[in-house]
């Protein structure tokens, strides 16, 4: 309830220079515990200080589970997309074993073989968070609109699932899935100096 602190100092039997606290708002949350060390030296000993963490733990313990959740989630993402792509990879270059041996033959070496099956494997990975993107992006709008998936508010204290669409995450996100996927091609694609113009020729 909004109401005049004068009531409100009537009703508690405070003076007019007494009140219940102060709150103190800050620009950067990471320095919440150094300023409220630096208020706390300001202060008479009788008064206190205590930060929102501190008044609200179950909230951001919440918060933090949340956050484990979300690493977690896309650490299983970028392993099943590396495992598959390496799967796809390995398919095209037992696909086109013949191929590689007739490069071999013409005198191609093995390093602009592999070059040709990593620009393949990334043209696959880019039309896939291309594809992804899309997707997400027109759900998580949906989401933020209109707030389809709705949540117990006893529970996780909001009653929709939030969405936080932030351009340079987004950016650094797909940027580092596709280099880390091209990072786990290149090991595989070694397999293509393994195999001899002879044996590859003949291969059926």
């Amino acid at each position: 309830m909004l109401a005049d602190i004068g009531h409100i100092q009537k009703l508690n039997n405070w003076s007019k220079d007494e009140v219940a606290g102060f709150e103190v708002f800050i620009k950067d949350f990471k320095d919440l515990n150094k300023i409220n060390d630096e208020i706390y030296g300001m202060i008479d000993p009788e008064l206190k200080t205590q930060t929102i963490k501190e008044r609200y733990p179950q909230l951001f313990d919440w918060l933090g589970l949340v956050d484990a959740n979300a690493i977690v989630i896309l650490v299983l993402m970028l392993a099943v997309a590396g495992i598959t792509m390496i799967s796809t990879l390995l398919i095209l270059i037992l696909e086109r074993t013949k191929m590689i041996g007739v490069l071999k033959a013409l005198g191609s070496k093995d390093r602009s073989i592999r070059k040709i099956f990593i620009y393949n494997a990334a043209y696959i990975v880019g039309k896939g968070l291309l594809w992804g993107n899309v997707i997400a992006l027109t759900l998580c709008f949906l989401q933020l609109q209109f707030g389809i998936i709705k949540l117990d508010q006893t529970s996780y204290y909001v009653s929709v699932v939030p969405i936080n669409l932030n351009v340079w995450h987004i950016i650094f996100l797909n940027l580092g899935t596709f280099l880390i996927g091209l990072l786990m091609l290149i090991v595989p694609s070694y397999i293509i100096s393994k195999i001899t113009p002879v044996k590859a020729i003949r291969f059926n």
